[in-house]
């Protein structure tokens, strides 16, 4: 599968969220990562679906991938779906009925995905992964950017690759959590499609250019994969 970028606004100024966004895109960003956090499940509290309906307006034409980090994601999901949302990913841990919040995610139009924190096993997905269209991999514990990449979640990735092929599945793989450039290659030669950069592309120079060299060193990875 084709190696995509997902900035994460997470790490953008939000005085000039527009622009900075554009500019991710325009270095080759093919989606845009809503990092939503309640303050609960974890330590930060960042947006809702007012800032979502504010890039849907902006960007019309752009997967909104919206990442919820918060308890109780079935209150929100409608609003979400309705505020724009492309894709929804929720976290196992924060999901007494995973199975059904997923079905809520899809009967509201949006692609379901399901998340793993760095202490959650891969086989925790083993009844669902039929049902999702994106498994996202955390190599940070969730609540800040800017932190230092987990080695664990290679495996991760490795796992859920080889389970994909040994079920006959098609759901793509995300990771999020110190994406850079000293980090990518191994990402991607782990099997990770979806790459989730914050700090690597918002956090120092331009922004066009972070992302475009960011890109490149993935794709350069994806001819050495093992």
């Amino acid at each position: 599968m084709a190696i995509e970028l997902a900035p994460s606004i997470l790490s953008a100024n939000f005085s000039r969220l527009g622009a900075d966004a554009k500019a991710a895109l325009d270095g080759g960003g093919t989606l845009l990562h809503v990092d939503v956090m309640d303050g609960h499940f974890v330590p930060n509290i960042t947006i809702g679906p007012l800032v979502t309906a504010s890039l849907r307006k902006a960007f019309p034409g752009v997967i909104l991938d919206c990442h919820l980090m918060i308890e109780n994601p079935d209150v929100y999901i409608p609003a979400f779906a309705e505020a724009g949302a492309s894709w929804i990913s929720v976290h196992q841990e924060a999901c007494v009925h995973l199975h059904r919040t997923l079905q809520l995610i899809e009967s509201h139009g949006c692609k379901p995905g399901v998340v793993l924190n760095p202490a959650t096993p891969v086989m925790m997905l083993d009844e669902v992964l039929d049902m999702v269209h994106h498994v996202l991999v955390m190599s940070v514990n969730p609540g800040f950017g800017g932190q230092k990449f987990i080695p664990g979640a290679l495996h991760k990735v490795k796992t859920l690759v080889e389970v994909r092929e040994v079920l006959g599945l098609a759901f793509r793989i995300e990771i999020d959590g110190g994406v850079a450039l000293d980090t990518v290659g191994e990402i991607v030669r782990a099997g990770a499609e979806i790459l989730v950069a914050g700090n690597a592309v918002f956090g120092k120079g331009d922004i066009g250019d972070n992302a475009r060299k960011l890109l490149e060193a993935a794709r350069s990875a994806t001819l050495i994969r093992t």
